[in-house]
């Protein structure tokens, strides 16, 4: 979770991924549709990848975990809860007041 924690803390929006999970493809096109520049972390890409994955399974409480979105250092979840928040008006909030979005 150390890891996982100093990757959260250095990018207003952080997203823990598989590069093949159709569900963390869509979410990261949504970000990318609103202009959002962010950090994505292909946890089958990365050196510590295995360890981070269980630690964000353990996190959420579901394995597999991904993708899994921080805005502003905080856990906002995974595809529903960020779908729901976009839908509802407040992705783009959350994503302006953590320094994401600009306009």
């Amino acid at each position: 979770m150390e890891k996982v924690n100093s990757l959260v803390s250095k990018k207003p929006v952080v997203i823990f991924s598989l590069s093949s999970c159709c569900m963390s493809h869509t979410v990261k096109s949504l970000f990318y549709d609103l202009g959002v520049n962010v950090d994505v972390h292909e946890l089958d890409e990365e050196d510590q990848g295995k360890e981070m994955e269980g630690a964000l399974a353990n996190l959420i409480g579901r394995n597999p975990p991904v993708p899994v979105v921080f805005i502003g250092g905080r856990l906002i979840g995974s595809t529903d809860r960020v779908m729901s928040l976009h839908l509802c008006g407040n992705l783009v909030k959350l994503l302006k007041d953590a320094g994401a979005l600009w306009l």
